[in-house]
């Protein structure tokens, strides 16, 4: 029996306009069990970019409730939720958010470092996903010398040192040529297959299709239908 890793009940978030509060996510209810690869699929102003933060715990919802990996995450202050987010989550991201100063190694380790591993131990266990990922070659380099699809690769090589319990990918193909996104699609299906949790944000449905399920979000409102 497959086990649920997100759990969103009746979720609603909006911001505030002035003296007006705008909904933005409406009632959403959405799992995700523990090995999927979800593509959430929306055009901008949809909702999706809320939905991803409330995901990653990057913001709060207004009402309902939020399980990840079991932990109620909705009645969580702000310090633990820094801590679910650095322990939990890989995060992936269209711009790589890489740090320009340090080398492809530095930024790799970066989520070992912070949990408080010292530099040596965090080295030697991330050398296999570097090597999986094909960029040993590159560990000295610093992002201003690597292609877009080397930034992809060392942002997800971050996100997977942690061993989080869910890879979240936001647009990550946005800032590739369709070579280099074809490469990391590819790459995320095998992850996929090793048993990673991956949730990807998207507006592309060409994209979308490459996830092996697919959910519609349209003005805050979420559907398993299929999209048109």
């Amino acid at each position: 029996m497959a086990e649920e890793l997100i759990r969103l009940v009746n979720m609603n978030k909006g911001y505030m306009l002035g003296e007006e509060r705008v909904p933005v996510l409406k009632n959403i209810c959405f799992t995700v069990e523990r090995g999927e690869y979800v593509a959430i699929l929306g055009p901008s102003g949809s909702g999706k970019t809320t939905l991803m933060n409330v995901i990653g715990c990057m913001d709060v919802l207004d009402s309902g409730e939020y399980y990840l990996d079991h932990q109620a995450i909705h009645s969580m202050p702000q310090e633990a939720l820094t801590e679910v987010r650095n322990r939990e989550i890989g995060f992936i991201f269209q711009n790589y958010q890489l740090i320009p100063t340090y080398n492809v190694l530095q930024n790799i380790i970066m989520p070992l470092i912070i949990r408080g591993m010292g530099h040596r131990e965090a080295e030697e266990k991330c050398m296999e996903t570097i090597r999986l990922l094909g960029i040993d070659h590159r560990l000295e380099h610093r992002p201003s010398e690597l292609s877009g699809g080397q930034k992809q690769r060392v942002s997800i090589a971050r996100a997977l040192v942690g061993e989080p319990a869910l890879l979240l990918a936001d647009e990550p193909t946005g800032a590739l040529d369709r070579s280099s996104g074809k490469d990391v699609l590819k790459l995320f299906g095998q992850l996929n297959e090793m048993g990673h949790t991956i949730v990807m944000i998207i507006h592309d449905l060409s994209v979308a299709k490459s996830a092996k399920r697919i959910v519609s979000i349209v003005d805050g409102e979420l559907s398993e239908q299929p999209p048109e």
